[in-house]
C-alpha cells in the first residue's frame, strides 16, 4: 500500500516507522515536509521511501494520507492534496480536535467535487518532546485511537483506517466529531487551561521571596505538569475547539461560584459532599496512578509492546528490592511518552528503580 505522510515531526514520523515495522515490504511511504533535512535523514534510514518536494503529484499513487501538522493547517493541506491523490484516496488527519476540521473539510470537498475521502483521527499518544527526531516505531502501541468519520462515510472507508490504525498497535474508537471535541475538552483540554491558571495564580500571589514557588515543588507540580505543553499547540486548540471548551469552562466556573459560597456561608455539609462525591467517582477510575495532589512515586518507562515485557521489569525491580504499588499500561498518553506505568511506595524507590531500568538500557522518567 502506498500511504502518504504530511509533516514529518513526532507523529509523521512515528506513524512512517509504526507502519514500515508492522509491514516493511507492502508499505511505501511517500513523505512531505518543510524541513529538507528531516525528510533525507528519514530517507537514509529507510523510514520513507520518496521525499516530496511539497504537496504534489508525488502523492497521485497513495490509497491512503496522514496529515500530521498543527490543526490550523489541516484544511488548506486537504485543499492542495485533492488535486493530486487518485478517486477514492482516504485523507486523514492527527489533529487533538476534529469538528472544527471536519466541516472546513466538507465543505472543500464538496466545493471541489472531491471523490476522496476524509476520515477525522486523533491518537492518543506523544511526547513531552517534539520533531522528528523523537519519533519511534511503537509510539502508539496500545494507545487509544480516535477515529471521527461523517454519519455518511461508508463502513468499508471506515473499516481500512480502522485495520491501519490496528496494524500499527493501537486501540480505535470510533465516534462522532463533536463528541470528540465535547470529550476531550471535558478530560484534556480545559484540565490545561485550568493548570495554567493555577500557575499563574501562584506566579501573580508569590512575594519577593519566592515562597510559594518554593512550596509549589511537590504536589502542586504534579497536578499542573500539563501546563509546561507547547502553547501554541494550545492556542490552536482553544481556536479551534473555543465552542466546547468555553462551554466547559462555564460549568466549571459554576462549580466553584458554588464551592466558593459554600465555604462563605459555612454550608459545612455541602463542603463534606462536594469532596465525598469527588472522591468516589474519582476512586471509580482505574488504579494505574494515584491522586493529583496526593504525593505520588510514578515512574514512566518506554516500551515496546512484547510478550514478556512487563514481567521481565517487574523481576529486574524486585531482585533489587523494589516494592511496587502498581502497574499498567497507559493507554491515553497524548503528552507523555510513556507507555508503561509504575507506582511505587516511596521516592527512594522511584530513584532507585529509574537508576537500574536506565543502567539497564530502559528509557525511563518521572
Amino acid at each position: 500500500m502506498n500511504i502518504g505522510i504530511v509533516g514529518l515531526g513526532l507523529l509523521g514520523g512515528s506513524l512512517a516507522k509504526a507502519f514500515k515495522k508492522a509491514n516493511a515490504t507492502n508499505s511505501y511511504i511517500i513523505a512531505a515536509d518543510t524541513c529538507l533535512d528531516t525528510l533525507q535523514r528519514a530517507k537514509k534510514e529507510e523510514v520513507i521511501d520518496h521525499c516530496a518536494s511539497g504537496i504534489d503529484a508525488s502523492f497521485s499513487s497513495c490509497a491512503v494520507v496522514f496529515i500530521c501538522t498543527p490543526v490550523a493547517h489541516i484544511p488548506g493541506i486537504v485543499k492542495q492534496l485533492i488535486r493530486y491523490v487518485p478517486k477514492d484516496c482516504i485523507i486523514t488527519d492527527v489533529g487533538s480536535t476534529k469538528y472544527d476540521i471536519v466541516q472546513k473539510v466538507e465543505h472543500i470537498l464538496e466545493e471541489n467535487n472531491s471523490s476522496a475521502y476524509f476520515v477525522g483521527g486523533h491518537p492518543m499518544a506523544g511526547s513531552e518532546d517534539s520533531g522528528y527526531r523523537y519519533s519511534k516505531a511503537h509510539l502508539f502501541e496500545n494507545a487509544y485511537y480516535i477515529i471521527t468519520p461523517y454519519a455518511s462515510t461508508p463502513d468499508f472507508i471506515v473499516f481500512i483506517i480502522k485495520k491501519l490504525v490496528e496494524r500499527i498497535g493501537a486501540i480505535p474508537l470510533i465516534i462522532s466529531p463533536s463528541y470528540h471535541d465535547f470529550a476531550t475538552a471535558s478530560i484534556s483540554h480545559v484540565p490545561h487551561i485550568l493548570a495554567a491558571g493555577l500557575v499563574h495564580l501562584i506566579k501573580d500571589s508569590d512575594g519577593e521571596k519566592n515562597l510559594l514557588h518554593t512550596l509549589a515543588a511537590g504536589g502542586f507540580k504534579d497536578i499542573t505538569r500539563i501546563a509546561s505543553s507547547n502553547p501554541g499547540l494550545w492556542r490552536d486548540i482553544c481556536v479551534s475547539n473555543k465552542d466546547q471548551i468555553l462551554k466547559m469552562l462555564n460549568r466549571y466556573m459554576d462549580i466553584l461560584e458554588e464551592a466558593r459560597d459554600a465555604i462563605e456561608n459555612n454550608e459545612d455539609d455541602w463542603v463534606y459532599e462536594f469532596f465525598s462525591d469527588a472522591k468516589s467517582y474519582r476512586d471509580t477510575f482505574p488504579a494505574h496512578s494515584p491522586g493529583l495532589l496526593a504525593e505520588s512515586y510514578v515512574l514512566f518507562v518506554d516500551i515496546q509492546d512484547n510478550p514478556g515485557m512487563i514481567a521481565k521489569i517487574s523481576t529486574l525491580l524486585s531482585d533489587n528490592g523494589i516494592n511496587i504499588k502498581n502497574i499498567g499500561i497507559v493507554n491515553h498518553r497524548e503528552f507523555h511518552g510513556g507507555v508503561l506505568q509504575i507506582i511505587l511506595e516511596k521516592k527512594s524507590h522511584m530513584i532507585d528503580s529509574m537508576r537500574i531500568l536506565t543502567s539497564n538500557n530502559y528509557r525511563a522518567f518521572y
